[in-house]
This record gives structure tokens, sequence and C-alpha cells, in this order.
């Protein structure tokens, strides 16, 4: 059974909460062996919010976990308060937590990690220049290829340009930077063991650009990276108009879509599968899976928050089988 390291998250935010609700139900202790790292004090008070039967098991490894009807957590970070909203305590905490996971998951003493929702204005109050889980992990990693990719039941997307200013967007646009997408692309495809992919490329202009007429990108950037990568043998076509292709894709007409840019991507996947979306990191050297929503300040700590996403990216973790780190 796969041991798998869940960081805490934002302690004011709605990750400690939806953590325990996931870890506490016998279908997912039937399918791996979660460890929580983070507060324990904060993941007690989310026990008691959610009235969850449950204990916590205080672990030095996440080899110690005997319990199946426990919570095992690895106390990880400085003691925080749970109020909701970002903070600097906040801010070096959920990075003590991410660094943990990640030394665990580095020496094989955990098979995967699930990060719960952080705040990137916490990040930035504590003094990181990370603007994301995304580029922390990749450094922690040392991985220098990578992208977010979002896998649901009838969609997935994978972004080639990830935490850009919209205006900044096209001049990150170049053919190697939709070559490299494609074959994380490919990548990710293979880590949920799909064969021969079919992956769809979106145009970043209207109407894919529409000749030239509506800018050149996909003419001088976009259609030589997809050539390049059918003329080593992949099941690649586009650039598709993207008013139309995430429709085709939901019908399943293709196995993931590669979007240019942030909410390209974003819009419709999380507009369909928003409650059991899952984000997976590709290219690390590690599983990494999340939730795809964020950390909710407006319904944290008054037991709202919907567990769904953060029970599938658990299933997930628990399934993907390990990558190669693309360089």
């Amino acid at each position: 059974m796969k041991r798998i390291a869940i960081t805490m998250g934002e302690p004011g935010g709605i990750g400690p909460e939806i953590i325990v609700k996931a870890v506490s139900r016998d279908d997912i202790r039937g399918i791996c062996s979660p460890v929580v790292i983070g507060d324990i004090d904060v993941i007690q008070k989310a026990i008691e919010l959610t009235g969850t039967d449950s204990d916590i098991e205080e672990l030095s490894a996440p080899s110690d976990h005997r319990s199946r009807g426990r919570i095992g957590v690895i106390k990880a970070g400085p003691s925080v308060p749970v109020d909701p909203g970002p903070s600097r305590a906040s801010g070096r905490a959920v990075v003590e937590c991410i660094k943990k996971a990640v030394e665990l998951a580095l020496m094989g003493e955990v098979d995967a990690i699930v990060t719960a929702p952080i705040s990137k204005e916490s990040l930035r109050m504590a003094g990181y220049p990370w603007p994301g889980h995304t580029e922390m992990l990749a450094e922690l990693t040392r991985a220098s290829e990578y992208a977010m990719m979002f896998v649901g039941e009838r969609l997935r997307v994978i972004l080639c340009t990830i935490h850009v200013p919209l205006r900044d967007v096209p001049e990150r646009i170049d053919d190697h930077a939709v070559f490299r997408s494609v074959m994380l692309a490919k990548k990710g495809m293979d880590m949920l063991g799909i064969r021969e992919p079919r992956i769809a490329v979106a145009g970043l202009n209207p109407h894919a650009g529409e000749g030239g007429l509506l800018g050149r990108e996909e003419i001088e950037m976009i259609m030589p990276a997809i050539k390049k990568a059918q003329d080593q043998g992949m099941n690649v076509s586009g650039p598709y108009p993207p008013d139309v292709l995430f429709h085709r894709a939901y019908m399943g007409d293709f196995d993931i879509i590669v979007a240019m840019y942030h909410d390209q991507g974003l819009i419709p996947f999380k507009m369909l599968e928003f409650n059991k979306g899952v984000n997976v990191t590709v290219g690390l050297p590690i599983i990494r899976t999340s939730p795809d929503h964020g950390t909710g300040f407006d319904i944290a700590w008054r037991n709202m928050a919907d567990p769904s996403s953060m029970i599938e990216a658990i299933r997930l973790a628990a399934r993907l089988r390990r990558s190669t780190v693309v360089n």
C-alpha cells in the first residue's frame, strides 16, 4: 500500500478541514497510508471542527504509522494560529511542511505527496520568491522542465505557461515552449497509463490566428512545434481554435489539451471539473497532486468545505506511475 504525505496547506484556509474529512474515510484508508505533514494543533482543531471520529497519532517517520483508525501526523514548521486569511507566519509554516514532504519523497519514505492549497500572498509576506506550489516544487526537486496538468473525469489540460501576467504570455510562447509542453503532456499521459495519447494543441489567438489575420504565433511558433512532435511519432494535432477545442475534448475526441496560458485552460476545466479536478505537476522526480481549488478563506473554519477534490487528489496520487524528469 502506497504511503502518501499530505501537506497541511494554509492553516487559515480550508486545507486542514478537507484533509481531515478525506483521510478519515474508509475508502481512502483502504487504498493508501496517508500521513499529514503539519501543525498537530491545527489538525486537532480541524478534527474538532468537523466532528470526525478519529484521533491523532504523532509520528517521527511515515513508516511508524500503524493504526488505520488514527490520523498520522508528522510535525513540521512553527506553530501557527488558524485565523482565516494570509499571514507571514502561515507562509513560513507552509513552506516548511512542503520541504519536509519533498524530502520524504526524494528519500523514498513516501510514494507521493498531496498538497493542500496555499496562499501566494502568504508566501510573499514571508519573503519567498515563488508565485505558487509548482515553481517551489520544481526548485526543491531541481526540475528544469515541468508543467501543471489538470485531470478530471472527462477533461485533461496541461499549461504551456503558468503564473504569467496575460500581457507577457505572447513573448513566452515559442516553438521550444510549445514542444516542451507537448512532451510533458505525453509524459503526463504515461503517468496515467494512457498509451498513444491524442494530444490537441490550442491556438493562442482567436480562431487560432485565422491564417495570420489575427496573429502569427500559430504559424511561426505553434505549428513548427507540432510538426517536430509529429516527426517523432507523436499523435499531436492543431493548433485548434480554443473556443471549440475544449468541447471536442470533453466529447472524447482528444485525451489532453495543451493550453497556451493559465486562464485559457483553467476556466473551462474548472467550470466542468471543479469539485473533482486534480492538479498534477508533470516533470518532477516525485509524484505530486493537489486539489484544483484555492484556500477558500471566505468559508475557512466554518465546516463548509467540500473535500471532493482532495479525495480525488489522494486517489490519483495512489495510482499514478512515477515519471522520469524531462530535461
